[in-house]
């Protein structure tokens, strides 16, 4: 009897640390991130990016404007979303590493290198 409770209390134990990595993992992102996108136009060089949770949910931003992300997904350290310009779809693809994020952008003229750096919390 004892072996049953000495095992459920195992099996409970490991579901709510891999909960809170989980949990870990995905506040990681949250913060303003400064990017850089190589071989565009300078207007559209740089800028911010900004992942906030609402909700329970994590929901991100691109520029002073606030231009909502679109299908934003934030899972094992690979970051995806689309942001709208002139009628078209912009697709991010990214990898953190710590407060790093580096990746692709992909636009109806090409596809270009995308590096951002998480700033420091105010």
């Amino acid at each position: 009897m004892k072996a049953k409770y000495f095992l459920m209390m195992i099996m409970a134990v490991s579901l709510f640390s891999i909960a809170a990595r989980k949990t870990v993992i995905a506040d990681e992102i949250l913060g303003t991130w400064k990017y850089k996108i190589s071989d565009v136009p300078p207007e559209y060089e740089s800028g911010i990016m900004i992942f906030e949770q609402k909700e329970n949910k994590t929901v991100g931003y691109m520029g002073v404007e606030k231009q909502p992300m679109q299908e934003l997904s934030v899972d094992q350290g690979k970051v995806t979303f689309a942001t709208s310009f002139d009628g078209g779809l912009i697709k991010y693809t990214l990898t953190q590493k710590g407060d790093s994020l580096s990746g692709s952008v992909s636009t109806p003229y090409g596809e270009f290198p995308v590096m951002a750096v998480k700033e420091a919390k105010k």
